[in-house]
């Protein structure tokens, strides 16, 4: 190419941008960020970016709001000082989940986001696991949603060893595919043959379940649920609560997203769940640490990403 790539990282995961710089053999480039007392973020780019193709990783993770204003200042001082190209790199997506109008009156929120970071300037977006994938469609610029399988299925193969008889779970209907998808990839990675199961989940509201029943036979299984996921840890404690209940051997889980608020922590700590995987789409505060939960790095899949979108390669082989 022959304009220069430069990495800028908002507050949210200066941990994983230095990550994915490492990577891709650069320093990730200077930017001032500051707070004025009431609470407005101040931005300055330290550096020339005249010509540049130009990532910005930001998750727009807690504080949500203030993340995405944040990604969204980034990226108009970046258009405003005439860089050539502008990405926004999003590991975590916020308000994905509110991607429909499922009551009368309400917003849907994650196609307002789409338009925000549009109108902001920039020319296209790198996410991993959308929480539903028409969220691309809520774009007019390209969207890549890239998929945190890969290195959770490999931690699978490197941390447990001594699965028997698996059952892959998605813990709610919507998530089918993707429980099955990762079910395909694990079974070819290990060459063995998973079952599948599926929890059928009625909310009463956000963060609130009525029932969850089973659909399908984990008896004797040592079960996996898989989620593109983790809030308040609900949903997750309950499905595995109801496998042990319904004769399963032992339960893990898998998931991208480890937001972890509230009690989200507590409630796997108090749980039947062996062990959680998680990605690092979100930054690993103090505060959502536990023996019970591993982080994995998703920087080498959005450096390969970064790099080939940079040389104007193909990253289809990524998904």
């Amino acid at each position: 190419m022959s304009y220069t790539l430069k990495l800028f990282s908002g507050t949210a995961n200066p941990d994983l941008s230095e990550q994915v710089s490492k990577q891709l053999g650069i320093s990730v480039s200077t930017m001032g960020i500051t707070r004025f007392v009431d609470g407005e973020v101040g931005v300055q780019i330290l550096e020339n970016v005249r010509g540049c193709d130009i990532f910005i990783v930001q998750s727009t993770c807690t504080p949500v709001n203030d993340n995405l204003m944040e990604l969204a200042l980034i990226t108009d001082a970046m258009r405003r000082a005439s860089a050539k190209r502008i990405t926004a790199v999003i590991p975590y997506y916020g308000y994905a989940r509110q991607d429909r109008k499922t009551k009368p009156r309400v917003p849907i929120s994650a196609a307002l986001v789409a338009r925000l970071v549009e109108s902001a300037g920039c020319d296209r977006v790198l996410s991993i696991d959308l929480h539903c994938g028409q969220i691309q469609g809520f774009f007019k610029i390209p969207v890549d949603n890239l998929m945190a399988k890969p290195v959770l299925v490999q931690e699978i193969m490197s941390r447990l060893r001594d699965l028997e008889n698996v059952c892959i779970v998605s813990p709610d209907a919507g998530g089918a595919e993707r429980a099955d998808s990762f079910r395909h990839d694990f079974n070819r990675s290990f060459d063995y043959n998973a079952g599948m199961a599926v929890m059928n989940k009625k909310r009463v509201e956000a963060n609130k379940i009525e029932r969850m029943e089973l659909v399908g036979n984990v008896q004797g299984c040592d079960c996996i649920i898989v989620d593109d996921m983790i809030d308040t840890a609900g949903t997750l404690c309950t499905a595995a609560k109801v496998l042990m209940e319904n004769g399963a051997k032992r339960v893990f889980a898998c998931a991208t997203h480890a937001l972890l608020n509230g009690r989200g922590v507590k409630n796997i700590e108090e749980s039947v769940i062996e062990k959680v995987i998680v990605t690092n789409t979100v930054p690993q505060n103090k505060d959502k640490t536990h023996e019970k939960i591993i982080y994995v790095s998703v920087a080498r899949i959005l450096s390969e990403a970064i790099r080939r979108v940079h040389n104007e390669e193909s990253i289809s082989i990524l998904f």
